[in-house]
């Protein structure tokens, strides 16, 4: 079989296993642009173009494409490569880049015919490609600007070097990511390198009696085969508690699908897996516990050693119950919200391999000195002995804050002292990755006769599933923001959250906010109906102030969510069928944890090197922090490198996550670009040969119930409004957007952070849904998981409020959460300007999306 790879002929005479192109195009021509996402034809990342069509990789075999021409972003011309990545950086349709080099073949494909195409047939030349970061706005645009760049007879591709902070810099790591040479793990080949496979429980809950390994020890090209008695130190693993197992052993209960139970390394991946079904194991079946219901009974087996509750969050403020009986509007009601999945479209993968008496293990994590700790601690090392190095990361969301290969092909390495990789199928990915919080949610809210809120009370479970992950502090931030961004004198929250067999719930954008916002957001709007006044008034009138009490205790600062409101007022009452609502997200860890940026500038090679562990990804962090020093040390772009998250040269900064690496990090950046400024003023940069500079930021706040007269639980808060407007048909037509942003450090990558979060947003408000029956996942494929494409994206419009007095990090705030949060109950809102109907539970039924009727009604008193 031949055909012809970016001009060039390949015979593939003798390559018998080759599952199908994509395999081929990775393992044996190594054109690594072309990613593997998913294997199953959903999410485009493998796009490539056959004799001018673009098509999927992974559904095409070699017979497929015989004797025709293939073409990957290594074969553009020049010219079209200076345009696509012009384009791409200048609109800022870049984010994580995993899914770029595919996109840029669904547009060469489109204006190889037609230069001059709308935006609606952009959407549609793009509607087989996924993203999960952009929403794919920014795309779009990129398309029409390189369209345009085509016409015309010489290319116009100038980037700009303008970098301070509240320029529109392009990102640093645009021209790799939109040319496919940005490497990401799964990308990584090495001599000598084995592949790993892992053998996960057959049931979500089952007692383990033997694992009997020896005829996969023999299989033809094993090299080792581990079960938990090859641990050599602490065997468990987790975020914040230590629970999750490394390996079950025998004698003990799995506790989901995804609970591993052993370990195979092999010369070849085929092999790998050939092995784990030579592994014998047996077992007793148990009855799994599928819902905190069921886990809260009397009866109830024992799923973890401490009993079946991970934690409990229960605040007050005022006497809710007495307010509550004076407040002539009460509303009373249920919500419900599902689990979901964070769709990342890089699975996961992590290579790991010894190296002067070192082990290096390179993943795509949320934080590297994180999982450098718990490497160490699982085979009794020193923590200088491991390294952690991240690659480019391909999305997260909250998803890549646990462990989930790096601890095995680490265990592995140590073992046989190879080099070892593991990259999860998505079908993997999806059983063994926490997901979103599903939450029951009992609400009561209570305003007088003029609308003003009085008291609010809500109880709140949150099934956790399997194991501890993040769930504590998600369903901390669920109780300490149901109260929404508004002015209650009266509150009394209660919160639990559950062990099931269900699969783990952890950190996902937003932090357990989406859930109670939906639930509060709701009956806010039922609240302002009984109360005859608009459900714009009811929020401008309750809306946050300076000075005002959360239910934390704490006086908030820097608050200008009114400004967001009267900057979505005329779209909102302009049109017949519209929704609002509010968000609040606090940034940073907080409640007394230590929440601390660091960073490192040295002057070499005449130029300066900024080292810091915080993770970048996809939301832009080196190009941000890049701007922060260009801003504070007077210094061009050309004159400032960025090195990020690398245990072995980068101080720790903290995990990308609670919207606080621009803040936190970018503070610290600050502080040590002032240093170097300082000197600069008397000293040439060339003259500085050596020196270094540190910076550090740490956010001092206060515990939950810490006593304190005047607590600080957070060091900053983000607000926004959105306004969500349907078409007559129902479906989303346009989402308008004001966040008080505090300080934009660059617009284009703001507004992506936003665009890419209301597309997330709409999707949890409207189709996704991550089903389980008996605690087994009903959905293995990522096509089906009710994702966004270009072709559902509405028209968006952005407003950015930046009236942030805060000197700090220049003023900026967090944004990547803030972004999803407002979305589903403005759907929720607008459907009933629709319809007449209120919805209680998401995904949102009864719509032009899910056509399943809306349950029966609703509990609501008074």
């Amino acid at each position: 079989m031949r055909f012809s790879l970016n001009g060039a002929p390949q015979d593939c005479q003798g390559i018998s296993d080759s599952p199908n192109l994509l395999w081929y195009l990775r393992n044996v021509a190594r054109t690594t642009s072309v990613k593997n996402g998913c294997g199953e034809g959903a999410c485009g990342t493998c796009m490539v173009l056959v004799d001018g069509t673009a098509e999927r990789a992974c559904k095409l075999s070699l017979a497929q494409v015989e004797g025709k021409s293939v073409i990957t972003v290594e074969g553009l011309t020049e010219r079209e490569q200076e345009v696509y990545v012009w384009a791409f950086a200048m609109a800022g349709a870049v984010q994580c880049g995993f899914c770029t080099p595919g996109m840029v073949i669904s547009a060469k494909a489109l204006l190889d015919v037609n230069r001059s195409p709308s935006p609606e047939q952009i959407k549609l030349a793009l509607r087989g490609n996924l993203c999960r970061c952009t929403g794919y706005v920014k795309i779009v645009e990129a398309v029409a600007l390189a369209a345009e760049a085509l016409r015309l007879p010489e290319s116009k591709a100038q980037l700009s070097a303008e970098c301070g902070v509240g320029s529109r810099f392009p990102r640093t790591d645009a021209p790799s990511k939109v040319l496919g040479r940005a490497v990401f793990t799964d990308d990584l080949l090495m001599s000598d390198l084995l592949y790993a496979a892992v053998l996960r429980s057959p049931l979500p809950r089952m007692r383990l009696h033997s694992v009997d390994i020896e005829l996969a020890r023999s299989s033809p090209g094993v090299v080792a085969v581990l079960t938990a008695a090859d641990i050599p130190g602490q065997r468990y693993h987790g975020y914040i508690r230590k629970d999750w197992p490394v390996l079950v052993q025998c004698g003990e209960e799995t506790r989901y699908l995804g609970d591993a139970l052993a370990l195979v390394a092999a010369r070849t991946e085929v092999a790998a897996r050939a092995a784990l079904a030579q592994i014998k194991l047996e077992y007793e079946e148990l009855l799994p516990v599928s819902s905190p219901a069921i886990a809260m009974g009397s009866d109830a087996p024992v799923l973890h050693p401490g009993g079946n509750i991970l934690s409990r969050t229960d605040l007050a403020m005022g006497d809710a119950d007495e307010a509550l009986r004076a407040c002539p509007h009460v509303v009373t009601a249920h919500y419900s919200t599902p689990m979901t999945e964070h769709a990342f479209l890089e699975p996961e993968s992590a290579v790991a391999y010894p190296e002067h008496g070192v082990l290096v293990v390179e993943a795509g994590s949320q934080s590297v000195h994180h999982d450098q700790h718990d490497i160490a601690a699982i085979l009794d090392l020193p923590v200088a002995k491991v390294r952690v190095v991240n690659n480019f990361v391909g999305g997260a969301f909250g998803g890549k804050e646990d462990l989930s290969v790096q601890h095995h092909v680490a265990l592995l390495a140590w073992h046989t002292q190879k080099p070892v990789k593991l990259t999860l199928s998505r079908a993997e990915s999806l059983v063994v990755h926490p997901k979103r919080h599903p939450m029951e949610i009992d609400i009561t809210l209570g305003c007088d006769e003029h609308g003003t809120l009085k008291a609010l009370q809500a109880a709140i479970v949150a099934d956790t599933g399997a194991y501890a992950s993040l769930g504590a502090p998600v369903l901390e931030r669920a109780c300490t923001h149901v109260t929404g961004p508004y002015r209650l004198p009266h509150v009394a929250v209660r919160g639990i959250a559950v062990y099931t067999n269900n699969p783990p719930a952890g950190a996902f954008r937003g932090f357990g906010v989406p859930q109670v916002a939906f639930a509060m957001e709701s009956a806010l709007d039922i609240l302002a109906e009984r109360a005859g006044i608009s459900p714009w008034e009811m929020r401008y009138r309750n809306a946050l102030q300076e000075g005002d009490l959360l239910v934390t205790g704490q006086a908030v600062k820097d608050v200008h969510l009114r400004d967001t409101l009267l900057a979505v007022k005329e779209d909102y009452t302009t049109h017949a069928y519209a929704g609002i609502a509010c968000g609040m997200k606090n940034v940073g860890l907080g409640v007394g944890l230590q929440d601390v940026g660091r960073a490192v500038i040295e002057v070499a090679d005449g130029k300066t090197v900024l080292y810091t562990g915080a993770a970048c990804i996809g939301q832009g962090l080196a190009s941000v922090l890049k701007q922060v020093v260009c801003s504070s040390a007077a210094l061009p772009a050309d004159k400032v490198e960025v090195v990020l998250a690398d245990t072995g040269s980068t101080p720790d900064s903290g995990a990308t996550t609670a919207s606080r690496q621009t803040l936190f990090t970018g503070e610290a950046v600050r502080r040590a670009a002032e240093e170097l400024a300082r000197d600069l003023k008397v000293t040439p940069l060339a003259l500085l040969e050596g020196r270094r500079y540190r910076g550090e930021y740490s956010g001092l706040t206060d515990s939950l119930h810490s006593g304190t007269a005047t607590p600080i639980t957070h060091v900053a808060y983000s607000f926004g409004t959105q306004v969500v407007i349907l078409s007559e048909n129902g479906r989303v037509k346009k989402v308008v957007a004001a966040y008080d942003v505090g300080r934009a450090i660059n617009p284009t990558l703001l507004e992506g952070q936003v665009e890419g979060g209301i597309v997330m947003g709409l999707g949890y408000a409207l189709t996704e849904d991550f089903p389980l029956s008996d605690c087994l996942p009903m959905v293995r494929t990522l096509g089906r998981l009710g994702l966004w494409r270009a072709t559902d994206t509405p028209e968006i419009k952005i407003i950015l409020v930046e009236k942030n007095r805060d000197e700090t990090a220049f003023g900026a705030k967090g944004i990547g959460e803030i972004a999803c949060i407002p979305t589903a109950p403005a759907v929720a809102g607008a459907l009933f300007a629709l319809d007449g109907q209120r919805r209680y539970e998401l995904p949102l039924l009864n719509t032009a999306y899910r056509k399943r009727p809306v349950r029966s009604a609703n509990k609501l008193d008074k």
